[in-house]
């Protein structure tokens, strides 16, 4: 991460013989190595270094919401002032050398992102301007931090997003039970974080309440968390989901007959799971690039992938074995496609690398024989998720249209949303309202 002013010593990020990554001062000449920073909820996300003088002034932890740890006291009374000038994530874009003036970056969520010019003598930040103009004046919705238990009593660190004006007495719940969406973040190495998110916002202008959750395996929360996640796939990860839809249906925010579940790569396995292992959870599904058979999922991982098969085969299972074979077709949704009860969208892209075509096409010739209903979107220009703009909106065409006909949310009818996309709708076109008229009129 850097090093001090000599040159010998070292700052590192370090996990070893830890469960949360913390920061170290390592000097390379003694070998010794000294604790600056640490934090038993959550991995390092950021530091703060001196512009000349190269020392450490404050290291940052993300657990729900981003929290700086001040090293430096001449900088606390900095930092307390500028918590107060808006409720943002505050991140030190740049300085001067002289360190008088700080260019002060805060990312909002219900605004877009926001640059101040500080001047520390006077504790003043100016207003510059946001990174995105056209959302100034716009009506966005805020974001909401929450802390939901499991079943086996680990916390998951979630945000959800309610319609602007649905929230009861300025509170963080609904007037009354909303149709929400579960947004599942891919990897399952990742995470899911506060502050601006497009979905969020696009879901919650359509009337849904939308929930992220970090389930077991997400990264940040410590080598434990992303641990209890192995071999989980379709089961405790799994139930992680189901147990933040519950929480959200306790608490009032979401209609318990009108929840979907979205994502893409895992999120989009997830939305599989959710119909296939808890088939009267949700009342749809879209799946985005998302693997039906976790078998033929390790089999086609492409070579240059090589290097991470050791991963998966200890964090998902080993399908070199017959024994492991075994237990990822117990995991897989392909094995249990004659459960699905609810309406699903598939988006796929036929040239995806990582998740193959023949990932989305195998259970929906699954469905198909078993006469279920399904609708395939598939891209011939796209790979891993959908790239080039006129996709994305052809496909968010598609979904808001499904989820309408589902949840009874806001549409607004597909037009020319399809202008400029290379959107294929080979099975299932009749079952979402003017799919069929939209896609004829874009071929015209």
């Amino acid at each position: 991460m850097g090093f001090d002013k000599t040159g010998q010593i070292v700052y590192l990020e370090d996990s070893r013989n830890r469960n949360t990554s913390a920061l170290f001062a390592w000097d390379t000449k003694t070998g010794k190595q000294t604790l600056l920073a640490e934090n038993p909820q959550a991995d390092v996300s950021a530091v703060m270094i001196h512009p000349t003088e190269k020392h450490v002034q404050a290291v940052a932890f993300t657990y729900e919401r981003k929290h700086w740890q001040i090293l430096d006291k001449t900088i606390a009374a900095d930092f307390a002032y500028l918590k107060t000038v808006a409720d943002g994530e505050v991140r030190i874009a740049d300085r001067t050398l002289d360190d008088k003036y700080w260019i002060v970056v805060y990312l909002m969520d219900n605004s877009p992102v926001r640059y101040y010019r500080y001047n520390r003598k006077t504790q003043k930040a100016q207003f510059l301007f946001t990174n995105r103009e056209a959302l100034e004046e716009k009506s966005l919705a805020k974001m909401y931090p929450t802390v939901i238990k499991s079943r086996d009593k680990l916390n998951l660190v979630s945000y959800y997003t309610l319609p602007v004006g649905s929230a009861r007495d300025g509170k963080a719940r609904p007037n009354k039970p909303l149709p929400m969406v579960l947004l599942v973040h891919g990897g399952p190495w990742w995470r899911d974080d506060w502050g601006y998110d497009s979905r969020h916002q696009w879901l919650a202008n359509r009337g849904y309440a939308v929930l992220s959750v970090n389930f077991r395996s997400s990264t940040g929360f410590g080598k434990a968390f992303i641990n209890a996640g192995n071999r989980e796939w379709g089961a405790a990860m799994q139930h992680d989901l189901i147990d933040a839809v519950n929480w959200a249906i306790r608490e009032g925010i979401a209609d318990p007959a009108k929840v979907a579940i979205m994502g893409g790569s895992y999120g989009g396995y997830a939305t599989l799971a959710g119909l296939t292992f808890t088939p009267q959870k949700f009342a749809c599904g879209v799946d985005i690039v998302g693997p039906s058979n976790l078998v033929t999922l390790l089999e086609t991982i492409p070579p240059y992938w090589a290097p991470v098969i050791a991963q998966f085969t200890t964090r998902v299972g080993d399908h070199r074995t017959k024994e492991g074979r075994a237990f990822l077709t117990t995991r897989s949704p392909l094995t249990y496609v004659d459960r699905i009860q609810r309406p699903l969208l598939i988006g796929q892209g036929a040239n995806d690398p990582r998740v193959k075509q023949a990932e989305s096409d195998q259970i929906v010739q699954a469905m198909q024989q078993k006469n279920i209903p399904v609708t395939y979107a598939l891209y011939p220009d796209e790979g891993h998720g959908f790239q080039k703009q006129e996709n994305r909106l052809s496909f968010s065409a598609v979904t808001e249209a499904f989820l309408f006909e589902c949840l009874g949310g806001r549409y607004e009818p597909i037009g020319d949303d399809f202008e400029g996309s290379s959107l294929t709708v080979p099975i299932g076109i009749e079952e979402i309202p003017g799919l069929k008229e939209a896609l004829s009129e874009q071929k015209t």
